[in-house]
């Protein structure tokens, strides 16, 4: 019993590692959020501006999230200098708020071994380097569909990745994110085990862009 106990907590141990230093990763996880999602669970009961009516906010970058092939570092040891509000705040146009910039470099971006200049900066180019699909952009009312569809949506929008390389979450019934493998020069990669979680849900929420 003791041992299987002490396995469990290695493999815990294995997934996710905080305080690491700064730069050791395998690859990069882009993560897309479809921001009425959050809105619907989060954002609205926060009072968030990202939720404001006119907003029209889609796909937003939740984060660039170093990953190793098994697991992930966060909240790193790193020399550099915590962003300034400016920074965070020029971010909000395709973040939807600056405290998600800031989280983001606190949790993830003291683990790229850039500084928080160049890490948003390569997290725009990795933003910027994905096209989204229009058609999710065109709905007038929410629909059902299967989370499947969303992933193929990408895939063809994006000829050079492979479903490998992408993967489609769901929570509360609603189609979360959209997670691409990026290499460190941002070129589409082969996700890990632990990210391939592919949502399959048949029947899946997306709400219209606000």
């Amino acid at each position: 019993m003791r041992l299987l106990v002490l396995l469990f907590v290695m493999s815990a141990g294995l997934a996710k590692a905080e305080g690491e230093p700064s730069g050791k990763f395998n690859y990069y996880v882009l993560s897309l959020s479809w921001s009425p999602t959050w809105c619907a669970l989060e954002g609205d009961a926060r009072n968030s501006q990202q939720c404001d009516a006119g907003r029209d906010f889609g796909w937003v970058l939740h984060g660039l999230w170093p990953q190793n092939h098994r697991g992930w570092p966060s909240y790193c040891r790193t020399q550099e200098r915590a962003p300034s509000r400016q920074q965070t705040a020029a971010m909000a146009d395709i973040m939807g708020t600056s405290g998600l910039a800031w989280h983001q470099w606190k949790k993830h971006g003291t683990c790229s071994g850039l500084s928080a200049k160049a890490y948003f900066a390569l997290s725009r180019k990795a933003y910027g380097s994905i096209t989204r699909p229009a058609v999710f952009r065109k709905l007038d009312q929410p629909v059902k569909i299967p989370a499947l569809v969303v992933e193929e949506a990408f895939l063809k929008a994006n000829p050079t990745f492979a479903p490998d390389m992408v993967t489609i979450t769901c929570q509360s019934a609603r189609i979360q994110e959209v997670r691409i493998c990026l290499s460190k020069d941002l070129e589409p990669v082969p996700c890990g085990s632990d990210v391939l979680r592919d949502c399959r849900m048949t029947d899946a929420l997306l709400d219209p862009v606000r």
